[in-house]
């Protein structure tokens, strides 16, 4: 069996490394857009909940309520629609807590007199043994402790999303990624969630505190992000060994 681990440990190794070798001198690549489920609401046009029989002066009144007249309302609603994701994050949070207990007791038995017997006893008992205390117990225990957790984030991105799926509650859910590579670093913001019609507002925008099961991702690659992270073998070494 570890000569079958080691086996598959050497197969591994030399994958990982070419990996990372294949990036020497070349900027991290964006991740392909095509086989999202973004991209295919965007490519799909959604078949209309109601089937109305449409005049041909409906398309040039400029009173129509459509997206695309001139007084329509233009916020996002069926799949394919793209809306704005305003993310503000401006969070502290600060927890302290003490917490001490103590405790003392002692107890104590003896037999000074009981008709002469403990002083025969004594007798027979080795040199500075006595029965006058017979049992005596004294205990003590102590507890402290002190935990403080400091917290402080701030955030501030906008993002634009695509409106993938239209529950039969009337919830849209919508999914979005940007991604924006400077100096050989890619950065990557991804937001995912659920979000009510209504509280999009006239500027087509929702904000991130609005989106149920909101799944906000950013983070990085690059020769940065690496330089900031332990290489894989210390991590793995760091997780096998005891100390």
């Amino acid at each position: 069996m570890k000569g079958r681990t080691m086996r598959h440990l050497l197969l591994i190794l030399p994958l990982a490394a070419c990996s990372d070798l294949a990036q020497v001198g070349r900027p991290p690549d964006f991740n392909d857009t095509g086989p999202t489920l973004e991209h295919h609401a965007l490519y799909n046009v959604p078949l209309p909940e109601v089937t109305e029989r449409r005049r041909a002066v409906d398309t040039a009144s400029l009173w129509s309520s459509s997206q695309r007249s001139l007084f329509g309302d233009r916020r996002a609603s069926v799949a394919g629609d793209i809306l704005t994701v305003v993310i503000e994050i401006n969070e502290s949070a600060q927890i302290s807590n003490t917490t001490q207990r103590g405790r003392t007791g002692s107890q104590s038995m003896g037999v000074p007199d009981f008709l002469g017997i403990p002083q025969l006893l004594d007798r027979e008992l080795p040199a500075g043994a006595s029965m006058a205390n017979a049992v005596s117990a004294d205990s003590a225990s102590s507890f402290q402790g002190q935990g403080t957790v400091s917290r402080n984030e701030q955030l501030t991105l906008r993002v634009a999303t695509t409106i993938i799926e239209r529950l039969p509650n009337g919830v849209l859910r919508i999914e979005g990624s940007q991604e924006v590579r400077v100096n050989n670093e890619l950065r990557e913001l991804l937001v995912t969630g659920y979000i009510r019609p209504e509280d999009i507002s006239r500027r087509n925008e929702i904000a991130y505190d609005r989106i149920a099961g909101a799944r906000i991702s950013y983070g990085g690659r690059g020769q940065i992000t690496q330089m900031q992270q332990p290489r894989w073998g210390q991590q793995i070494s760091e997780i096998l060994l005891p100390l």
